[in-house]
């Protein structure tokens, strides 16, 4: 291998941005429980509780691109120090209204609102200042992306686990101010380091927005990984409840829902390592479609399975392609626009995955009473496959497309 895993952390200074990234995108996985535990118990109400998440979830997701767009105008310090100040007010104000019960549930949603509207993007920072670290060396490229695909996956199955503990111990108010203090632990360190210090801001800026046309162009010129993600993104919301309906049609509890869920999140993060340490020499484009087709044809005969334990090691093979899918689609989209637009590419990779899972999840509840489970897992692999074929023939377009069809490696 000409790059490798210990490579990627000797690069100057890699070591401690990524570090400080990580700790502060800690807070993604404590944040969301926190808060919807202290607004149950602030309410009373399932009902209120959930209306509020589902806010805050929207204006996390679909206005990551707008954040994302912050930082490419004004470069990651500029950026993420207002919107990690306005984050942290808005969650302890949230705290506040929650401490005692009976806050007026449209001041709770109010202040959830507006927080997941100002959550600091770390994570397409991160990856974008992967791509200058790297100095474009796609191979190194490769392997920090999966390193830090696989990280973020691991926080996110650690963060409830962190929250459990606190609440364990405390009132769920103190998840929100815990993870309050990981993202101004986090963010302030990350914009410390010497490699965000470099991040050009607003002129390089200007330039690139006039030369790709604005968000429109951005996203038409990284359709396909945006179209995989998204595929991506709709098979994990819709696992995450045939799971739980499989399980219980064939008279299993909860617990067993939690090991194959498991299954599935170490199958994406074996995938995940072993894709960033080979040298591939097929094109990522043709990769990415090849990925999302065999996660489709997984899918597809899941349903098959003749019990909870087959559909664990059928899940393990289902997140064996995860990983790497998703890996490959933020590669596509990084080389796909101008260097000063990479991290609202980015922000689209990540939106669309979230935004599929949401939809695979509302879909899957409205599917899930009315046809057989084998049916639909069968649709759902069917989707994705189709969005493979999609892939292959559309790819990115003009000069984003010559480059992403160079092999990585």
């Amino acid at each position: 291998m000409s790059a490798s895993y210990a490579r990627v952390l000797r690069i100057p200074h890699a070591r401690r941005t990524f570090a400080t990234a990580l700790l502060g995108r800690l807070s993604y996985g404590v944040v969301p429980l926190s808060v919807m535990l202290a607004v149950n118990r602030a309410s009373g109400s399932y009902a209120v509780a959930g209306a509020v998440m589902a806010l805050f979830g929207a204006t996390v997701v679909f206005l990551a691109p707008a954040r994302a767009a912050l930082i490419d105008r004004y470069g990651p310090r500029r950026a993420l120090v207002p919107l990690m100040t306005a984050y942290t007010a808005l969650l302890g104000a949230l705290t506040v209204a929650v401490w005692r019960p009976g806050a007026p549930p449209v001041l709770l949603g109010a202040l959830t609102g507006l927080a997941g509207a100002c959550v600091p993007p770390l994570g397409p920072t991160m990856r974008a200042v992967w791509t200058r670290l790297a100095q474009d060396d796609q191979a190194l490229l490769q392997r920090a992306y999966s390193l830090d695909g696989v990280a973020e996956e691991l926080l996110f199955v650690s963060g409830p686990l962190l929250v459990g503990v606190l609440v364990g111990a405390a009132a769920p108010t103190a998840g929100i101010v815990v993870g309050a203090a990981l993202m101004v632990a986090g963010t302030t360190g990350f914009v410390r380091s010497p490699a965000v210090r470099a991040v050009p801001g607003a002129a390089s800026a200007s330039a690139s927005v006039r030369r790709d046309g604005g968000g429109r162009r951005v996203l038409r010129r990284i359709a396909g990984p945006v179209g995989a993600a998204a595929a991506v993104g709709l098979a994990l919301g819709v696992l995450d409840l045939l799971v739980v309906v499989f399980a219980e049609r064939h008279h299993h509890g909860g617990e067993s829902v939690a090991w194959v869920l498991a299954a599935l999140s170490a199958g994406s993060a074996v995938g995940g390592m072993l894709n960033g340490a080979v040298n591939w020499t097929v094109p990522a484009r043709i990769r990415l479609a090849l990925l999302t087709a065999c996660l489709g044809l997984a899918l597809t005969g899941a349903g098959l399975a003749p019990g909870l334990g087959t559909l664990a090691l059928v899940m393990a093979v289902v997140g064996f392609f995860v990983s790497p899918a998703v890996t490959t689609a933020y590669l596509i989209a990084d080389v796909a626009v101008a260097p000063e637009a990479r991290t609202r590419a980015g922000a689209w990779v990540n939106t669309a995955v979230n935004a599929g899972s949401t939809g695979g999840t509302a879909l899957a509840g409205a599917l899930a009473g009315q046809l057989p489970v084998a049916v639909c897992f069968a649709a759902t692999g069917g989707t994705v496959a189709v969005t493979a074929v999609l892939v292959m023939t559309k790819g990115a377009r003009g000069r984003g497309a010559l480059r992403g069809e160079v092999a990585v490696g």
